[in-house]
């Protein structure tokens, strides 16, 4: 791992672990929040700690590497083997049917018990964007090979 991955790694987890802080300041600060500071604590809550978990993992990663080579080595081979890229990507395949079956039921459900429009808008704008992402990358593959 190049030392600028090292740094970004570790300024990516301060940042994460800054944003978790600042979440739970602003839960404790504003109990009786209304409409954009009712979410936002908690979008920082949850995207600081994503970012924070996963640079920490890496960092982690990157130390647990440094002291054992030979495990660097077999762990490299490991990623690059083509039979595990096969198994990851036929893993995320059926990931991506059963979330797209889960987000339909979800958008469903949320429409039957009469949530807000906001809220079924914004799911069936995140569902018609993963599609679309699908779609176009099946018509991407499908010109190159």
């Amino acid at each position: 791992m190049k030392k600028t991955e090292h740094a970004r790694y570790k300024l990516f987890s301060g940042v994460g672990f800054l944003m978790f802080v600042g979440g739970l300041i602003l839960v404790k600060s504003f109990p009786a929040a209304e409409d954009y500071m009712l979410v936002l604590p908690y979008l920082c809550i949850g995207i600081g700690t994503g970012v924070f978990g996963y640079n920490l993992g890496e960092l982690l990663k990157f130390a647990a590497v440094k002291k054992d080579p030979a495990a660097a080595k077999q762990i490299e081979i490991e990623t690059k083997d083509e039979r595990n890229v096969t198994i990851a990507l036929k893993a995320k395949s059926k990931a991506y049917d059963l979330m797209t079956m889960v987000f339909a039921a979800l958008l469903l459900a949320f429409a039957m018990m009469s949530a807000e429009l906001y809220i079924i808008l914004t799911f069936t704008a995140a569902y018609l964007f993963i599609v679309g992402t699908n779609a176009y990358y099946l018509i991407k593959y499908r010109k190159e090979m």
